[in-house]
């Protein structure tokens, strides 16, 4: 057993890589300690440096330069672009790096499978970071029903609820919004879900089919008289996915709480109101939703069946108010359903009264994604500190989301086809 931190490089310096995972070493020293970091941005460079104390020298321009060098650490945090991580991942098991790669693995199928070879072939760990199967309120679901407390489960709607606000940040005017430079939405955003779902299923998916499509967000639906910049735009006012409301009015409406932070802090690593505004201004943030390059989805639903008989449907849509997922498992002798914004279960078994199950409130500002990034960076740490410890999801588990993923966006292209999922992987 490991009774010293492990050590650790971080390729990419973005919001998972940086705000997450260092962030987590920076509270957590007795655990994990960042010995080397690598982005192309010099002065994300320079705030690592600082923050770890780090040497010049191990600041490196990109992830291929770090990966040149002997083995700095016990574990490769991979958290840079979708399209680059398996041409980082691999030749970091190559080095004898253990991983934690950020979702997706690959918009590649080919890719996802060799990683998963590479992972078996150098017998590293390989955790996906799947976060949501370390939220308390997920978990706490999964013990439910392995503990038969709905019967049988015969069925599972499962909705990530986007937020019209997050979705024009991220897939309409930011890095995911094209799905041929980062990764289909239904993956990109979704792989979580899906993964999840396996998970509490039980079982592999062995068939789905899948509808939806770019519904909104292109030139056709401008308003009249929209500017190409919100900055500029004279009917902005009106329009909910206002740039200028959304980045820096925000405490007005309700839906951030000021321009310090994520999102933010995409558009400037140290935001204040007056970069925010330049941003706005000058960058990809500013522009007009329906004059953007965008072409992922804004809305799909999936249908699945399990190898064990359970049946799923899964929801994602950028249309919605609030950034949660909703939940509703229906079994032989009884249902629950969550709520994430309350952080409560309602158990109904048939015949007796509901059971409201509150789980402690999320509050901490740290505790992205229900509390899962924390707690996944604390079952990541013991797992390698007790040498063996199985993680709660494989390499092999995480490439069958990945493929589910990939199958329903290839169902989704071809009007909603019935893909049997051993038949997709084996076309590769």
């Amino acid at each position: 057993m490991m009774e010293q931190p492990i050590t650790a490089v971080i390729g990419g310096l973005g919001v998972r890589g940086y705000e997450v995972y260092a962030s987590y070493a920076r509270r957590n020293p007795d655990k994990i300690r960042i010995v080397a970091v690598a982005d192309p941005d010099p002065a994300k460079r320079t705030a690592a440096r600082e923050a770890f104390g780090l040497a010049e020298e191990s600041c490196y321009e990109s992830m291929e330069a770090l990966l040149e060098a002997p083995r700095l650490g016990d574990v490769a945090v991979i958290a840079t672009q979708d399209r680059q991580h398996v041409r980082h991942a691999v030749p970091a098991l190559e080095k004898g790096y253990h991983l934690l790669l950020e979702k997706p693995v690959s918009p590649d199928l080919q890719e996802c499978l060799s990683l998963r070879g590479a992972a078996h072939k150098y017998q590293r760990i390989v955790a996906v970071a799947h976060v949501l199967r370390y939220t308390q309120i997920f978990s706490t679901v999964k013990q439910l029903l392995d503990a038969n407390a709905i019967g049988r489960l015969i069925h599972m709607d499962l909705i990530e609820n986007v937020a019209y606000w997050h979705f024009a940040h991220s897939y309409v005017r930011g890095n995911w919004r094209r799905a041929g430079e980062a990764s289909p939405m239904i993956l990109a955003k979704s792989c979580h879900d899906l993964d999840l779902l396996r998970w509490l299923a039980g079982d592999t998916c062995i068939s789905l089919s899948s509808v939806g499509g770019l519904s909104v967000f292109f030139a056709q639906n401008a308003p009249k008289g929209a500017a190409r910049r919100c900055t500029e735009c004279r009917v902005r006012g009106d329009c909910p996915y206002n740039a200028v409301q959304i980045y820096m009015d925000n405490e007005k409406t309700g839906i951030l709480h000021g321009n310090t932070e994520w999102p933010c802090s995409v558009l400037d690593a140290h935001p204040t109101p007056e970069n925010v505004r330049r941003a706005l201004e000058q960058g990809p943030y500013g522009r007009c939703v329906y004059a953007c390059d965008n072409d992922v989805a804004d809305h799909q639903c999936v249908s699945m069946a399990f190898a064990n008989g359970v049946c799923a449907t899964f929801t994602v849509t950028a249309f919605t108010a609030d950034c949660c997922r909703s939940l509703r498992a229906m079994g032989s002798l009884g249902e629950l359903e969550i709520d994430m914004l309350r952080n409560c279960i309602f158990l109904h078994p048939f015949g007796r009264p509901v059971q409201t199950i509150r789980l402690d409130p999320v509050r901490d500002k740290f505790a992205g994604h229900g509390g899962g990034d924390d707690r996944l960076m604390d079952a990541f740490v013991e797992m390698l500190r007790t040498e063996g410890t199985e993680p709660l999801t494989s390499i092999d588990v995480s490439i069958d989301s990945h493929i589910m993923a990939l199958a329903a966006e290839a169902s989704r292209l071809h009007g909603g086809k019935n893909i049997v999922l051993s038949e997709f992987a084996a076309q590769v």
